[in-house]
């Protein structure tokens, strides 16, 4: 091949950066690291309103650094950013104005550089016309990583077909302490689980050629007191034994990126931090991807340094590759010139982001692919009509995740005889705080489905189903209750819809990095979601207060929990005859509660996080240290439900786990796990059973009380019994050694079994010394 030896595709990879870096000036590199503009400010409505044009604001940036590394949100739409279906980009636009943006930076530069487009995808593409899944708190529900892989392949579709590149994604955070605003964006507060799902992530996004940067890097969930931004107060070996878990899955499966953490590690910004981002993630960990700067957070840094132009060095040396919206990071050149910086670290930076376009083919292929109808991004769809695939999974994610977290035995599923039916609460008839935070206005008329709806059309035909709010989401108004309770005393049955809402509107307040800003002065703003922690967890005092006045009518109580994050319940055997956990279920969740409600569906969901019995005991994850802790004198320590607990509609009996050898090595640790699982129940169950292991002796440190590492599904048809067989390996076996690396150690274990963390049986496993 003639000509370059960058534009060689048969080239390796590596010989084409090289190529590429040494024609490069200063300038060039500088731009290649810098994502400082916002999308939706590189285009604007044409003449008459009718397509897109790209703005001069645009075409000054590109001409300033020569090219542009990376743009962020071309196609976000939400209310910071203040774009909707008045001026956004629908999914009819997306691709041609991807193109026309691609090819405004390849035909304009001296190199064709051409430009990665960076999209958000917290649950979904955060597009208009995007379809949006359940949170991720209701993917760590399902227990499902295969679900959760051909959903995020299906939405990866929907992104490359806009013509993005790289995709923005929430992972590597733990519900470590639920008043942490930010909870739902987690698949839940164990490793284990959050590992198996963020390799999912990954395969699905990449088998539709899309790429991952996964967030937050690191321990962003173990923030003091669960507020947002802050300090953690990890030790080296907690974070390595809970907090990189899904990062370490993240990386094998192929991640292109991780973004660096707000919060403050060791006294250090994470995007400041040369012991994380370099000695840990690039040395220990081996990541040769593209590390990428939180929204404005090298800004933040000008705190420490006192100059801009220092800080964009401190983060460069850090480790940090690529910006985000920052004003420092583009003055990386001063950086070179005054010594703060050298310019081989420069390129260094610039080579992985250079990588990262070669390894995404955009040289070859640098434009939107033609896409088949069947996976074309959906505008749109009357009731009745096909959907798209990504919507197909995101309702079954929804089914999936409904988690029955208690009940009688005598209500749930309805009962044909059921004749009426009042469907009550704050959270039964609104899209908007059942699709959760982060989430592109919904399209007008397009055929989502609440609580609400999905009952009225489950029902059968005969049925009556009234309805009323009850109350509002906050506040103490009460005038809404005596309605709510004439509806429900006329009825065979109440369905209580409660919980929070993270849904942000024209009127909320935004800090300057899309986190809302909402105060107690705001009493019926969001009760969940980025920049809203809470100190209470319980449900608002209006909500208790219409679940005490329906429940006082003596009607049958089923209360559906619509959340972001596990409030603190109190005991409510004696008020609801069945408790469910929907999550935050998606546009299409009121019929998935519907099928669960009506036994169309099988509740299958199970609590990825402990819920507590109240904020003052926290913390409550089941995999603390096990230290024998009694727990306090005026309450129990232990969560009013377990991670892992879900119930079903029928029985279930656990024989004790068996194991193939009771003695092995650390040279040679394979053996099985069995446990024989017995449906003796009337329906048929999907069960989730569940392997722990607990340290009894030996190790490098403290026990755990249990850890998860194993989970199996069984299908099991009313008699039925089957076996759940457990491959135990190294890793099922590793713990962090004194040096933090994970090793197999000598010492006892018992391997246990069962429906939850809290409902477990035992069996002794010995690993010997290696002679």
């Amino acid at each position: 091949m003639t000509g370059p030896r960058y534009r060689d595709p048969a080239a390796p990879v590596a010989e084409r950066v090289h190529d590429l870096l040494g024609r490069m000036t200063l300038t060039e590199k500088v731009g290649q690291v810098n994502q400082r503009m916002y999308g939706w400010h590189a285009y604007e409505r044409a003449d008459g309103g009718h397509g897109h044009r790209l703005t001069d604001d645009f075409r000054a940036e590109v001409a300033a650094y020569r090219g542009m590394g990376a743009l962020y949100g071309l196609q976000r739409a939400d209310a910071w950013s203040g774009v909707g279906f008045a001026d956004g980009i629908a999914a009819a636009d997306g691709a041609r104005v991807a193109d026309a943006v691609q090819r405004h930076v390849v035909e304009n530069t001296r190199l064709g550089v051409p430009v990665l487009l960076v999209e958000e995808v917290p649950h979904g593409h955060q597009a208009l016309d995007g379809t949006v899944l359940p949170v991720n708190l209701a993917v760590g529900a399902t227990w499902d990583p295969g679900l959760y892989e051909a959903a995020a392949a299906a939405v990866g579709v929907e992104v490359r077909a806009r013509g993005g590149h790289v995709a923005l994604v929430s992972a590597l955070d733990l519900v470590r302490d639920p008043r942490w605003g930010r909870a739902e964006e987690c698949f839940g507060e164990d490793p284990y689980l959050a590992a198996r799902l963020t390799e999912a992530l990954v395969r699905g996004m990449r088998t539709a050629g899309v790429a991952v940067v996964l967030k937050h890097f690191a321990g962003q969930g173990a923030t003091v007191g669960g507020r947002n931004s802050a300090a953690t107060e990890l030790g080296a070996r907690e974070l390595h034994d809970i907090h990189l878990a899904a990062a370490r899955a993240g990386i094998r499966a192929g991640a292109a990126g991780v973004m660096a953490a707000y919060n403050e590690f060791d006294g250090l910004p994470c995007v400041a931090s040369r012991p994380l981002l370099t000695e840990l993630l690039r040395e220990r960990l081996e990541f040769d991807g593209v590390v990428m700067a939180d929204g404005g957070a090298i800004d933040r840094l000008v705190r420490l340094t006192g100059d801009p132009v220092a800080a964009g060095a401190l983060a460069l040396n850090a480790g940090c590759d690529l910006s985000l919206w920052d004003a420092c990071f583009p003055r990386l050149a001063e950086a070179v010139a005054q010594g703060l910086v050298a310019e081989r670290t420069l390129d260094t930076a610039v080579a992985r982001v250079l990588a990262l376009k070669f390894r995404l083919g955009l040289f070859e292929r640098p434009y939107a692919p033609a896409v088949e109808p069947r996976h074309a991004p959906t505008v749109a769809q009357p009731a009745g009509a096909r959907p798209s695939d990504a919507c197909e999974l995101s309702e079954r994610i929804a089914r999936a995740s409904i988690t029955l977290l208690a009940h009688d035995g005598g209500v749930l599923p309805l009962a044909p005889s059921t004749r009426r039916i009042a469907v009550l609460g704050p959270n039964a008839d609104s899209i908007a705080q059942q699709i959760g935070d982060y989430t592109a206005p919904q399209r007008p008329g397009h055929h989502h489905i609440t609580v609400l709806d999905g009952i009225r059309s489950a029902a059968p035909p005969d049925t009556e189903v009234t309805y009323a709010p009850g109350c509002e989401l906050v506040g103490g108004d009460l005038s809404g209750v005596p309605e709510a309770v004439a509806r429900a005393a006329a009825s065979d049955l109440a369905v209580l819809v409660l919980g929070g809402s993270s849904a942000r509107s024209g009127d909320t307040t935004f800090d300057t990095n899309g986190a809302a800003v909402v105060s107690s002065a705001d009493p019926t703003g969001m009760t969940c979601g980025e920049g809203v922690d809470l100190a209470e967890l319980g449900l608002p005092d209006g909500q208790l207060a219409l679940l005490g006045a329906v429940a006082a009518t003596g009607v049958p109580v089923v209360v559906v929990l619509v959340q972001g994050r596990p409030h603190a319940l109190p005991d409510l055997s004696g008020t609801a005859a069945a408790v469910l956990s929907a999550w935050y279920p998606g546009p299409w969740g009121g019929r998935a509660v519907a099928d669960v409600l009506f036994g169309a569906a099988e509740p299958e969901g199970r609590l990825p996080v402990s819920i507590p019995r109240s904020a003052a005991q926290l913390p409550v994850f089941y995999n603390a240290k096990d230290h024998g802790y009694r727990g306090y004198v005026d309450q129990p320590a232990t969560a009013r439900h377990a991670f892992g607990h879900g119930l079903s509609y029928t029985t279930v009996g656990y024989a004790p786990p068996r194991l193939s050898r009771t003695r092995v090595t650390p040279d040679d640790p394979a053996l099985s796990c069995r446990v024989t699982v017995r449906n003796t129940g009337q329906r048929p169950v999907r069960e989730t059973v569940q392997l722990y292991v607990r340290r009894r002796s030996g190790g490098s440190s403290w026990p755990r009380v249990r850890e998860l590492r194993g989970f199996v599904r069984l299908d099991l048809r009313p008699g039925e019994e089957a076996d759940a067989v457990f491959a135990i390996d190294a890793d099922t076996l590793a713990s962090v050694t004194r040096d933090l690396g994970l090793a197999v150690e000598p010492g006892e274990l018992l391997l246990e079994t069962g429906p939850s963390s809290g409902a477990t049986q035992g069996v002794r496993l010995v690993i010997e010394p290696s002679s």
